[in-house]
């Protein structure tokens, strides 16, 4: 049976724009059509290194057929950007598509909360056992840091295959809130999940902009001497916002297919970042002390645009001395793993809830509890 695949709309980084209106000063621009697309590989390099070049890419036969189908969807390249008011409003509307979907495959309870003052969901599995009551698992979730589209899809299945409660933490969004708000209220849910768990039996991970928030909230841990958690579940993030790498210039959210712009030149999102140094080492866990930090699961895809941003903060970590393992997935979009119709999906998150089952069961070493001492 031939499968049929609507596509998912990725909205975890996109580009925001004050208006979605095309500038005076320049033509406006339609999408390429199936006459002027490439038909061969050119490579051009400029006098500055910068590579001028197009690719001819088949989708690879590895894949499931939902994801051969997914990869395959057209999306016109013209752009330009959403409004943020518009992308808002669309990542709301997905969000409410998701959260029924995964709740179909993934029975859980879901209730909304206030921790220390900041809203969250908490989604605790059906069946959860008795030994899962003591454990817990913070959610960042994913949206740009200006919207909200993973705290049910990041925490649904997690909660579901881990049968750990996990609280997704709902923090302030930029630009209304730049940084450092958003690791302001995860920092305060965390502290108060201190009073209640052991360290080493808590989580935190995230996916994207969560998954960005999860090394910074790990560094400010360290600096406030706060016990770290057992582990951290980095899934397509970064920690460099003043060099992004490669990647981001190569892909957009859907890999190969839709818009994308050259990348500016300054900061990776101003909107986030604020008037904060680029080399801050909380906004960019690169340029912090990353030792002791807990094991770390990073995954990524090959068609993602914070592939360099994860494969280089994964190094970073190594250096380290850190317990630090990346997985790739060939040929995937960004945050595929939010697409419960992917074969490649279901396996991403039970390989993430394995690895947060195997920490939290490890005995706490000394050397783990007490990191933020150092």
């Amino acid at each position: 049976m031939r499968l049929k695949c609507v596509p998912v709309l990725f909205v975890l980084l996109a580009p925001i724009a004050a208006g979605a209106q095309q500038p005076a000063d320049k033509p406006e621009l339609k999408p390429t059509t199936a006459a002027e697309a490439p038909v061969r590989d050119t490579s051009y390099i400029d006098e500055k290194g910068t590579a001028h070049v197009t690719r001819v890419v088949p989708v690879p036969e590895n894949l499931s057929e939902q994801a051969r189908l997914s990869v395959a969807h057209a999306e016109p390249d013209q752009g330009p950007p959403q409004s943020l008011e518009d992308r808002r409003k669309r990542t709301d509307e997905y969000t409410a598509r998701a959260k029924e979907a995964w709740s179909k495959i993934c029975p859980v309870t879901i209730a909304e909360l206030s921790i220390g003052g900041v809203p969250v969901h908490t989604v605790t599995p059906d069946n959860m056992p008795f030994s899962s009551h003591d454990r817990v698992l913070l959610n960042l979730h994913g949206g740009g840091f200006n919207s909200d589209s993973g705290s049910y899809t990041e925490s649904i299945p997690i909660a579901s295959y881990t049968k750990v409660k996990v609280v997704a933490v709902l923090y302030r969004l930029a630009p209304e809130h730049p940084f450092p708000a958003a690791v302001d209220d995860a920092v305060t849910v965390y502290k108060a999940l201190l009073a209640v768990y052991k360290p080493e039996h808590i989580v935190i991970y995230g996916t994207s902009a969560g998954a960005i928030l999860t090394a910074e909230v790990a560094v400010k841990l360290k600096q406030s001497r706060l016990p770290l958690p057992a582990a951290l579940g980095i899934f397509s993030g970064m920690g460099d916002f003043a060099r992004p790498g490669d990647s981001i210039a190569m892909y957009g959210l859907r890999g190969l297919a839709g818009h994308l712009d050259p990348p500016a030149p300054g900061a990776h999102d101003p909107f986030y970042v604020g008037s904060t140094d680029a080399k801050d080492p909380v906004l960019s866990p690169i340029y912090a002390d990353l030792n002791g930090m807990p094991p770390t699961l990073f995954v990524t895809s090959g068609r993602d645009l914070l592939l360099s941003g994860t494969a280089n903060l994964h190094r970073a970590f190594l250096g380290a001395g850190v317990d630090a393992r990346l997985v790739v997935f060939d040929a995937l979009p960004h945050a595929f793993w939010y697409d419960p119709r992917l074969p490649e999906a279901i396996e991403a998150n039970k390989m993430m809830a394995d690895f947060f089952v195997q920490q939290l069961a490890k005995k706490p070493a000394a050397a783990s509890t007490s990191a933020a001492a150092k």
